[in-house]
């Protein structure tokens, strides 16, 4: 690992001006992402900043949203009584994450913030327009079972790699942000960028900016959801594929409302609005949702080795629509 300069600050506008004057810098919590990276010489930033000592670990039980702070961590959040009754959907995709482990140092800003990134990301021997722009994508002819199959571009076909934001996509989070210029909000859809001809941004975020809390409004789904998550070992795995679904049913088993997002088909967390849209005012069968599915899956293609993708996307959709529907 190369040397680096580590500093502590207490004040949140302190910890900006350190970033935002340093295009070297970067901050760091619990660093589950950012210090495996730094091992691997895939990241070498000169100047971390760590912002564990400010106040951004609240959760804020507000009338009409809850507000989680950015250092709150997976675990707490996913296992807060409130979060758990009036976003269910968000504490079962958190609790899908990573490992118990990690999730117990893992926060909920730093999961926003991990890269969307792939095996060739990891190997610095590998061109990798995302690690070092201009060198290419080794993935496109090699092996990528694992990689996009919507919204990728000749320059990354690497997926985001969140389960928490797929759910948080879903559910029309906003995020609150402070930086240089001041605060602003971002709704979570325009966070996350598709890679187009800049894949190595990740974000929508200003030099300096520091994510500071996740506003997700109440809405009819406390009930009727489900996370479902396919991956290739049952711990510490990233998602082969995954789909948040919530439903909002009436006394007649019909759809008032709808909510689907997938990950591990693209660079950034992928809301499926034309579904939603496919659901409402239909009745809850495995019907609906098959139509549904196919409207999911329009535009999505394969490459070389991730055309199962194209079979398992509608599949999960359905299930994780049964699931959802069919919960006490």
């Amino acid at each position: 690992m190369n040397q680096f300069q580590y500093v502590r600050p207490t004040k949140q506008q302190a910890a900006i001006d350190a970033v935002a004057k340093d295009a070297t810098a970067t901050f760091i919590a619990g660093g589950t992402n950012l210090v495996d990276l730094m091992k691997r010489g895939v990241m070498t930033p000169q100047k971390l900043v760590d912002i564990n000592r400010l106040p951004l670990t609240r959760i804020d039980h507000d009338p009409g949203k809850l507000r989680i702070g950015a250092l709150a961590l997976n675990s707490t959040v996913a296992d807060d009584k409130q979060v758990r009754e009036r976003q269910p959907l968000l504490a079962l995709a958190l609790n899908a994450g990573a490992s118990a482990q990690l999730r117990n140092m893992a926060t909920i800003g730093g999961n926003m913030l991990q890269r969307t990134r792939c095996s060739y990301f990891y190997d610095t021997a590998m061109p990798c327009n995302k690690r070092e722009p201009g060198t290419g994508c080794g993935a496109l002819e090699g092996i990528n079972r694992m990689h996009a199959i919507f919204g990728f571009s000749d320059k990354c076909i690497a997926v985001h790699p969140s389960d928490m934001s797929v759910a948080l996509v879903a559910l029309d989070a906003t995020v609150q942000v402070s930086g240089p210029k001041g605060n602003r909000s971002i709704p979570f859809a325009e966070l996350h960028r598709l890679p187009g001809d800049t894949p190595q941004k990740d974000t929508t975020l200003e030099p300096g900016e520091l994510i500071t809390a996740v506003d997700i409004p109440d809405g009819p789904f406390t009930k009727h959801v489900h996370y479902q998550k396919v991956r290739e070992r049952a711990s510490y795995a990233f998602a082969l594929l995954s789909v948040a679904a919530a439903l909002d049913l009436d006394s007649n088993n019909t759809i008032k409302a709808a909510r689907l997002a997938m990950g591990g088909v693209a660079h950034k967390p992928w809301r499926l609005t034309a579904a939603e849209q496919a659901l409402v005012g239909k009745p809850a069968t495995e019907e609906t949702f098959r139509q549904a599915a196919t409207v999911a899956m329009q535009g999505a293609k394969a490459f070389k080795h991730n055309a199962y993708k194209l079979t398992l996307g509608p599949n999960t959709i359905i299930q994780a629509l049964k699931t959802a529907a069919s919960a006490a």
